[in-house]
């Protein structure tokens, strides 16, 4: 994930990191911090229109769970650029839509 954010930036793209997370409390209480279930993990805008993006980033044989699949759905709905990335060049063909040379 961190190449994928370090790479999107160094082309020039505004990208974020989607945190989550559980923490407890001093006196054992869990709180949960973070995005709706489902929220992909880097999202951000391109840089030369602005076009938002939201990409879920998984490992080569990572799964896609059912509420991330259907965030990237809706985001596609609404007109973003939205996809499940497992490397750098994932991630630079859906915000160009072609191969990075």
């Amino acid at each position: 994930m961190r190449a994928i954010m370090v790479a999107l930036s160094a082309d020039g793209h505004f990208v974020a990191r989607a945190n989550v997370g559980l923490f407890f409390t001093a006196d054992g209480r869990p709180v949960k911090t973070g995005l709706p279930k489902g929220f992909s993990d880097i999202f951000g805008h391109r840089s030369a229109d602005a076009q938002a993006f939201y990409f879920e980033v998984k490992t080569p044989t990572g799964r896609v769970r059912p509420e991330q699949a259907a965030f990237i759905a809706a985001m596609q709905k609404r007109g973003a650029l939205a996809a499940i990335v497992r490397s750098v060049a994932d991630a630079r063909l859906a915000i160009t839509g072609k191969p990075h040379e």
